[in-house]
């Protein structure tokens, strides 16, 4: 049992007494339980960030690489003991090594974005001053858990802000193994203060506390309209994270086998449980046949199974109400017409225990079907004819959402004109995924609010200030 939240640099039993159970599921059976925090632990979090601020925030720029460096070199020690986590509680395959190298990855990025940024800009007679907002309520998801514990800690601090985090409760055990490392890096008591507990108890505590004035949240677009509502009254200032429903463009031009391989990687990543996925997949009506096709052949090459396979490349949803989520949608589908072109509702073959969901695809799909408007965080892909380019971008920003696109061409140049006009945050060309850790991110639209990662990142930490004379 995880009985420990962690508050003013110590592991303390929670006043809150409700208990949550903790699922494998792979197997769907509960392998622990997490108690959860409440309000008292909250506002205790609280209190312990804001009498820490004062010392942090002016703390030098090498002293907070230094302790940056610390937590990366803690989180790197524990990094075995992560990825088991990962795979026991999230079900993530096990080739997928990044979802705990990307934690460690976000206090190297942040070490280099501190290392050059500059805090104090000289504008004519003006001085340009960037000061922490102070204490930074952090509440993250569960498909990431310990990427979004370091990245979101790791630019708050860099900035000078004190931190109350909360991670999801279906998350505990990779929280508890974070904690643990962070803790070992020694920094200053109240820094951060890491809370576990549900949405509405601790999450709404966090974003209607007057005492904390920055929210970054990465999770749902529902959610963040109610954290969004919540912040109002205090005109917070918020990092909002959300949904997503992101096109992958394939162009005429493009190498249809190569390019479906791109677009079902980039539909199933993090077993399609992922805000970024490319869930809606549009090919030339030319080429339609031929796509569909090319999408069967490749289907193989996204095998449904046991984590702890290395052949694994989708492995299962996160708990049970995700799944019952996931299959509605795939009955929703054939309802409106849509056709299956694979996969299909129940679980698949040889897995009858688990959270496994069918790899699935719908042909002959209008942007104007439910599955190819909402947000499924599901292996449910939509193929979509269009006419020609107009045709193409005009499906993809017919969407409420806007935070990821990719576009498939033998033409670079003529991939970077279409991207350009993608409503969407982000827009990756041929897979290409250069310098992706450092490079702003987030979304248009409903898909969110300011950007994280590197200087955008850090900047959205900060207030500035100018000092004329």
């Amino acid at each position: 049992m995880i009985d420990k939240i962690y508050v003013n640099g110590e592991f303390v039993t929670p006043h809150g007494t409700e208990m949550f159970d903790l699922f494998n599921p792979a197997i769907g059976q509960v392998i622990g339980q997490v108690q959860l925090a409440d309000e008292v632990d909250t506002q205790a979090a609280v209190a312990a960030a804001k009498a820490a601020l004062p010392a942090w925030s002016a703390t030098t720029r090498e002293e907070r690489i230094d302790a940056l460096r610390r937590m990366r070199d803690a989180v790197t020690v524990r990094r075995d003991e992560l990825l088991e986590a990962v795979r026991l509680e999230y079900g993530a395959p096990v080739r997928n090594e990044w979802m705990v190298d990307s934690a460690i990855g976000a206090f190297e990025d942040m070490i280099t974005t501190l290392e050059t940024f500059e805090f104090t800009r000289q504008v004519g007679n003006t001085t340009v001053e960037m000061a922490p907002v102070g204490v930074a309520g952090l509440i993250s998801p569960w498909n990431a858990d310990a990427f979004f514990i370091a990245d979101k800690i790791a630019t708050a601090l860099a900035g000078g802000n004190t931190v109350v985090m909360k991670p999801s409760e279906m998350s505990a055990t990779q929280t508890r193994v974070m904690t643990e490392a962070l803790h070992d890096a020694g920094l200053p008591a109240g820094v951060f203060n890491i809370v576990t507990g549900r949405g509405d108890v601790v999450g709404s505590t966090i974003t209607r506390h007057p005492d904390v004035p920055k929210i970054s949240f990465t999770g749902s677009t529902s959610v963040g309209k109610s954290i969004f509502r919540d912040s109002a009254d205090l005109v917070k200032n918020l990092t909002l994270e959300l949904g997503g429903k992101s096109p992958s463009i394939i162009l005429d031009d493009a190498d249809m086998s190569t390019a479906m391989f791109g677009a079902l990687a980039s539909g199933f990543v993090n077993s399609s449980q992922a805000c970024v996925a490319g869930t809606r997949i549009l090919v030339p009506v030319s080429r339609y046949e031929e796509a569909l096709t090319a999408a069967v052949e490749q289907l193989a090459d996204f095998p449904v199974g046991d984590p702890a396979d290395p052949a694994t490349v989708i492995g299962p949803m996160v708990s049970q109400k995700q799944w019952e989520r996931v299959q509605g949608y795939i009955a929703r589908g054939v309802e409106e017409g849509a056709r299956l072109l694979a996969g299909g509702p129940g679980k698949p073959e040889g897995l009858p225990d688990g959270y496994f969901v069918r790899p699935t695809l719908f042909a002959d799909v209008t942007n104007d079907m439910t599955i190819a408007r909402e947000e499924i965080f599901g292996p449910v892909l939509s193929i979509i004819a269009y006419t020609d380019e107009e045709n193409a971008v005009e499906i993809a920003n017919d969407t409420d959402y806007g935070l990821h696109g990719y576009v498939f061409s033998a033409d670079q140049e003529r991939a970077k004109r279409i991207a350009s006009r993608i409503e969407a945050g982000r827009v990756s060309i041929n897979g290409g995924q250069e310098g992706v850790s450092t490079l702003p991110f987030g979304g248009f639209k409903q898909s969110g609010i300011g950007r994280e990662y590197g200087v955008a990142g850090l900047e959205g930490f900060l207030e500035t200030r100018s000092v004329l004379v």
